[in-house]
């Protein structure tokens, strides 16, 4: 593992596309290069050094890189401007926007943002969380100033066509460790309560809410259900429970998407939403640490494509 204690020295480290190239087949392959088409162990390297081809010359014998099959497969872009912003989306509390990454980058905004959408997948290969014990469960709604929106949209909106209306992200945080954050249709129990059963299925678990009449029914599922009325001013019940943990990770995400994003649309928000997760649950490492933890193996495999990020239906 190296420890890179800011940025400069990320970049330094990798200081050119060699460099990059063998520290990511060391953490896809862990030494051993294996085709992606075939599975074989067969294989050897061609003389430019980024080019293996496979040994399995009966059923495949087709040429590869380390980058078939995960998250970089096909681009254009240098490995060390896809480090660099890697360190940069991951060690950023609040998330950096698209248009200072690119210019930190020396990339279009478009180019950016479609680099960090994929980045946000790379961190969503990691999100299989299941919480338990005592989880904090709340909603909150969220809407980007009209003004932050793009002129089609707003446009949009003024004829009529277009519902000007808040997002709701589902909360729901074990207490003292991870948070997940889910986009939800409604706040009516019967869309809330297959996502709250999904991430806390262990039914001896105590669920902590406030008085939303959703969660009555939800709690009646649970060993437990303890509700905070807030519309009685209390913030803590008699039996000392509270909703600080999720609200308190609620604020560090519209904090994030208001001062930083401005405007999130319902179709990518739950992209961002698993981001401010990501880095809110690996949040006790350095960066050098959650630099690391993305790149590993798991988090690699899969391929956002321009078409599928773009798609109406995405």
């Amino acid at each position: 593992m190296q420890h890179f204690k800011n940025l400069t020295e990320c970049i330094t480290y990798f200081q050119d596309e060699r460099t990059c190239w063998d520290y990511f087949e060391k953490m896809r392959w862990e030494g051993s290069p294996v085709c992606p088409h075939c599975g074989s162990t067969q294989v050897y390297r061609l003389s430019n050094y980024k080019q293996f081809k496979c040994g399995n010359k009966a059923t495949c014998d087709k040429k590869f890189t380390a980058l078939v099959g995960t998250m970089f497969e096909n681009t254009k872009i240098p490995l060390q401007k896809w480090f660099a912003a890697l360190y940069l989306c991951t060690a950023h509390k609040k998330g950096i926007s698209s248009i200072q990454l690119a210019k930190d980058l020396g990339l279009t905004q478009k180019t950016g943002w479609f680099l960090f959408q994929r980045i946000r997948e790379m961190m969503l290969n990691g999100m299989g969380i299941t919480l338990r014990n005592v989880v904090q469960v709340d909603e909150t709604y969220i809407k980007g100033k009209r003004s932050n929106k793009s002129k089609r949209i707003r446009k949009l909106i003024a004829e009529g066509k277009m519902e000007d209306k808040e997002s709701i992200v589902l909360g729901m945080i074990e207490t003292g460790k991870s948070v997940v954050f889910k986009h939800v249709t409604s706040a009516e129990a019967d869309s809330l309560a297959p996502v709250i059963k999904a991430t806390v299925p262990d039914e001896g678990a105590i669920i902590v809410t406030d008085g939303h009449q959703s969660y009555v029914e939800i709690g009646t599922t649970y060993s437990s259900h303890m509700v905070v009325n807030h519309s009685i001013e209390e913030y803590v019940n008699e039996q000392g429970f509270t909703t600080n943990s999720i609200e308190n990770a609620f604020s560090l995400l519209k904090r994030g998407i208001y001062g930083i994003y401005h405007h999130v649309s319902g179709k990518h928000l739950q992209r961002y939403c698993n981001e401010f997760s990501y880095r809110f649950n690996n949040r006790s490492i350095k960066d050098y640490e959650r630099f690391t933890l993305t790149m590993e193996k798991k988090q690699l495999e899969g391929r956002l494509t321009y078409k599928r990020l773009i798609a109406k239906n995405a």
